[in-house]
């Protein structure tokens, strides 16, 4: 067999050139979608009750190595939430460029508890006795629940219901060496392929938002799926579904008469969190209006708001102090007496009206045959 020539320092250069402009132009288009499905949560709206949570642990995450795992969480803010300080972990992009972040451990989620249930309900201790977690456990999903911040009387806290956000630009899909994660041509879902995850995990670090879990018994990533079985039926999600505050639209972003669009685009009252990020994410918020402060003879002071538009803005950028403005305008506007779109979208009289296409009962479906 003839002896293969060494290729030159130019022509490897030129081999590097090609392969990444192959791997960039695969990235493309695994990011490539036709709709893209969102949600919008109204923060005015959110009781904190976990529902949502349950739902979603009910249906998605009870088998083997997932038990620590909960892609829909509802955490107290400020806080530092699941996993404990995920704001300040890093990832997402500067620019175009993505940036690496922390990698989550399991102990920083939070790990599922046992608890003492035999010796409380049988062990014959009666009232000498109470619930409590074995071992010595440091954090979890809610540690700090209901704790917030500011000093009384003016303190605040506030709830924020979190999923993956199914982002436009997803910096854990731009992070996978295995292309095992891409966003669904139909609907912009952001899924992980089972088949193709090795468990390398760069997803975890790249990802700002840390909505993607290790299953350390399968040894792949896991996350969110937005029900994408039940969209597929035409049945919202199970965490928007169950929710007692009908506070969690959803549809699609072009869909003007939709309400993903009227809160998005056309009012501009739904914000992404932490836009910085640069991964353009499809959860959107309408942020919180604050309860008004008392001074130091306890008389109402409107001169600012209770939750500080700073901390507004740095988890929603510089568009909330607008956002904030409208909402209180057509709140004005309906206490004069006036009509209000955006208000009676909020105010959700009518549960349909929260899904836009996804209204199908599920109860309707037919079974799947085995």
């Amino acid at each position: 067999m003839a002896e293969q020539p060494t290729p030159t320092e130019e022509q490897k250069a030129q081999r590097a050139k090609e392969l990444t402009a192959e791997a960039k132009n695969q990235k493309a288009l695994l990011k490539k979608s036709d709709r893209q499905v969102a949600m919008v949560f109204d923060l005015n709206k959110c009781l904190g009750c976990q529902t949502c949570v349950v739902a979603c642990k009910t249906l998605w995450t009870r088998e083997e190595g997932m038990e620590y795992m909960w892609w829909a969480t509802v955490n107290t803010l400020p806080g530092k939430g699941t996993p404990k300080d995920w704001e300040k972990m890093g990832g997402g992009f500067r620019g175009e460029e993505p940036q690496s972040g922390k990698l989550p451990t399991k102990a920083e989620f939070g790990e599922a508890w046992d608890f003492n249930y035999d010796e409380v309900f049988f062990g014959g201790k009666g009232n000498a006795v109470h619930l409590q977690p074995s071992g010595n456990p440091e954090w979890g999903p809610n540690w700090d629940e209901d704790q917030g911040a500011g000093q009384y009387p003016n303190s605040f806290y506030f709830y924020v219901p979190r999923i993956c956000n199914h982002c436009t630009n997803p910096a854990c899909l731009e992070a996978c060496p295995r292309n095992a994660i891409y966003k669904r041509k139909e609907d912009g879902i952001v899924l992980i392929s089972e088949d193709r995850c090795k468990g390398y995990r760069f997803c975890m670090e790249a990802c700002p938002y840390k909505k993607i879990y290790f299953n350390h018994v399968r040894q792949i990533s896991q996350k969110c799926i937005f029900c994408f079985p039940r969209v597929e039926k035409g049945v919202a999600p199970a965490c928007a579904r169950q929710c007692p505050g009908r506070l969690r639209f959803v549809g699609f972003l072009d869909d003007e008469n939709g309400p993903i669009y009227k809160l998005v685009k056309k009012y501009e009252v739904a914000l992404p969190l932490h836009p910085e990020a640069g991964t353009q994410p499809n959860v959107y918020y309408v942020p919180p209006i604050s309860p008004p402060r008392f001074d130091a003879e306890g008389n109402i002071d409107e001169s600012k708001p209770r939750i500080p538009t700073e901390y507004l803005k740095y988890l929603f950028g510089d568009k909330v102090e607008k956002s904030l403005e409208t909402l209180k305008a057509e709140m004005a506007k309906t206490k004069a007496g006036g009509k209000s779109e955006l208000l009676d979208i909020l105010i959700v009289y009518e549960w349909k009206s929260l899904f836009g296409p996804f209204t199908k009962d599920p109860a309707d479906l037919e079974p799947r045959k085995a």
